[in-house]
């Protein structure tokens, strides 16, 4: 028997990218939230990001799915802290920006998921190698609030693959009061992985959302 008009569950999968080990065991180990979604663990850089987004979404793979590029970041806004969110408008990299979709839908949703965390909006620019110091005011000087080396990558690759939702979700782990060199990046990395341990019922709660029929 059929179920009632938008009850069902999105048939098209849901790929989510990550870099790091830490942070594919933070996404897999969370509450599970039902539904076709794959955490895919790229590489660092966004050389390895857009080689293993590729071959996931090449034809016979994921081609269809929505994609959110996650984990973790460097916060450039002064006032953030280690487990703060960041949800991107745009990324940004020398290739140019690439739009998100549904980020009040994310905005909305992660409020819902991460209750005690704050959340940050704007663009979320890319870079080749850790970025520190002069370098980080240098990037907030362009209005972007976070940096990471992944998402502007793997969003703009899965874009070349055909139209489809795409957004970028990050957690603070390092940002301009609570450098990564400095005592207490130990605990800071705690918040940030429990963090990112919660957020991926609100990325299945967003998929769901962009699929639901328009009324």
């Amino acid at each position: 028997m059929a179920g009632a008009p938008g009850a069902a569950a999105p048939q098209a999968p849901l790929l989510v990218a990550c870099a790091l080990g830490i942070e594919q065991l933070a996404l897999r180990s969370g509450r599970r939230p039902g539904g076709p979604v794959r955490v895919l663990r790229t590489g660092m850089g966004p050389r390895a990001a857009e080689a293993a987004v590729a071959a996931a979404l090449a034809p016979g793979g994921l081609s269809d799915a929505a994609v959110i590029a996650s984990g973790f970041c460097a916060g450039l806004a002064p006032g953030m802290h280690p487990g703060d969110l960041v949800v991107a408008e745009e990324t940004r990299d020398a290739d140019g920006a690439t739009p998100c979709t549904g980020t009040g839908l994310l905005v909305a949703a992660l409020a819902r998921a991460a209750p005690g965390s704050a959340v940050h909006t704007g663009p979320l620019t890319g870079s080749d190698h850790v970025v520190r110091g002069s370098e980080r005011a240098a990037l907030r000087a362009t209005g972007a609030v976070a940096v990471d080396m992944e998402s502007a990558a793997t969003l703009r690759t899965a874009l070349c693959h055909g139209p489809r939702p795409v957004a970028a979700v990050r957690v603070v782990v390092d940002a301009p009061e609570h450098e990564l060199v400095r005592i207490g990046t130990v605990r800071g990395g705690i918040s940030a992985f429990r963090v990112l341990r919660a957020v991926l019922p609100a990325f299945y709660e967003w998929h769901r959302s962009l699929l639901l029929p328009r009324r």
